[in-house]
């Protein structure tokens, strides 16, 4: 490394997101003594990513609400050194040193670590489309991000706008622009809206979308963006779409490049491979967040799925272990909600095409029922689709959309799923009743009755 070393730490955390500074805060209540440094590239640090549609739309005012804490409020109550603005630029194990670059003055210098937590997280897919650099074309990965795109909406003229990719960052997005006024087109590649969960709940997402205006093209391709300085439309397999604004949201990747430089191993999915205490193949060194891969507990095997809950409890582990502990990060199944308008769509586990590639023999059904008891006024639909294992009966996942409560209901199924529960035992759960909540029968436990049904007649079959 060309700089000699300046600063030396016990625990050194790369990342300032939500997974590194629960990392930092966990290690500094175990370790009171221990020099704690963070180094984040950003301005920010412990802010929460999946609340920036909503400060696009205005339901939230402002960027400030989604900081959870400030690096004044980790300096002063906990003693951690954070350091914004700064880049890790190469990391030399053998020599446990960081190369870092403070981008606000240029200055380089080293960094000496006991313990190294990486969490870098996960970094915007920019597609290779010709236009993808003009003006007002954005991604929504950041704080800064969502603060671009509000000064473009504030900055008036704008009339249509163009969202590549129905994923749940899309949906919003399509809602946002729509609530904004503007003529909005969903451009999705795959048959689905949402394409991580099943037809028959997808289906109520796009008449939802539709309903409110947005148009919606699935199994459609953008090609190329148009325009000048700015941008003026979209061109796509199928059609042309004019557009003074284009969301390109077409998904995510681990942000590894750093990671690997320095010897990291990576998983089958792209993501750093961990063990269930977080340690990379690197002795003291552990990886979070949406850098690192977790463990399906219903698959058993290693995946994927960036999401600020695995990030906090992969947090905490990391750095309980870094200092000196031996917490297990158990795993995920996979849970996961988005609001389409007026609707709540949630899901859990495994699809049925998910289950059969996974290697199970599973059963599907879906059932519409009542949020409420029927009678009692304001009750809704709500359309339940369960995967079971044919075999043995045991829940394989669940998807829920409806008005009211989906979002929660679904915890149901994600702690069936984590105790490795049959649909028999759903049926049996003591679950919450009164009118203005829920039927005297849950809808996830109708849905289990309808599995076992199936499986009963197969058998008598």
């Amino acid at each position: 490394m060309s700089a000699e070393a300046e600063v030396a730490s016990d625990l050194v955390v790369i990342g300032g997101g939500a997974a590194g500074m629960t990392a930092a805060s966990r290690a500094r209540r175990l370790r009171p003594d221990w020099r704690i440094t963070v180094f984040e590239r950003g301005d920010y640090v412990s802010f929460i990513l999946c609340g920036l549609p909503y400060f696009v739309s205005d339901v939230i005012a402002s960027h400030e609400s989604l900081i959870v804490y400030t690096p004044e409020f980790f300096e002063k109550e906990r003693r951690i050194e954070v350091h914004t603005r700064h880049e890790v630029r190469r990391i030399d194990h053998e020599q446990r040193l960081l190369e870092v670059t403070d981008l606000r003055t240029g200055r380089a210098f080293n960094c000496r670590y006991g313990k190294l937590v990486v969490a870098t997280g996960a970094e915007a897919v920019r597609p290779r489309l010709e236009g993808i650099d003009l003006g007002n074309v954005f991604v929504l990965r950041t704080i800064d991000d969502g603060r671009r795109i509000k000064a473009a909406l504030q900055q008036g003229g704008l009339r249509h706008a163009v969202v590549i990719g129905a994923g749940y960052v899309g949906v919003e997005m399509a809602e946002a622009l729509t609530e904004a006024g503007l003529e909005t087109v969903l451009i999705e590649a795959t048959a689905n809206v949402l394409p991580g969960i099943g037809p028959e709940i997808g289906e109520v997402v796009e008449r939802e979308l539709i309903d409110h205006g947005v148009s919606v093209h699935k199994e459609e391709m953008a090609q190329r963006l148009k325009g000048g300085q700015r941008v003026e439309g979209v061109v796509a397999s199928r059609g042309e779409y004019p557009a003074e604004i284009v969301i390109v949201s077409v998904g995510t990747r681990p942000a590894v490049a750093l990671l690997q430089q320095a010897g990291m191993a990576l998983g089958s999915t792209g993501a750093v491979a961990t063990n269930e205490h977080m340690e990379t193949n690197l002795p003291g060194v552990y990886a979070i967040g949406d850098v690192a891969e977790a463990h399906h507990l219903v698959t058993g095997k290693a995946v994927w799925i960036p999401l600020g809950t695995t990030a906090n409890k992969q947090g905490r582990v990391a750095g309980e272990n870094a200092a000196g502990g031996s917490a297990v990060f158990q795993g995920i199944v996979g849970t996961a909600t988005v609001k389409v308008f007026g609707l709540e769509v949630a899901r859990t586990g495994l699809t049925e095409p998910q289950a059969q590639e996974a290697g199970f023999d599973p059963v599907g059904v879906t059932i519409e029922h009542p949020s409420r008891s029927v009678y009692y006024p304001g009750a809704t639909k709500l359309r339940v689709q369960l995967v079971a294992d044919r075999q043995n009966g045991r829940l394989l996942g669940g998807q829920i959309v409806g008005r009211e409560a989906a979002a929660k209901r679904i915890d149901v199924l994600a702690t069936a799923l984590h105790t490795r529960m049959d649909v028999e035992a759903i049926t049996a759960l003591d679950l919450s009743y009164a009118p203005p909540f829920a039927p005297s029968w849950e809808a996830v436990q109708i849905a289990a009755q309808q599995v076992i049904g199936k499986l009963q007649r197969a058998k008598r079959s």
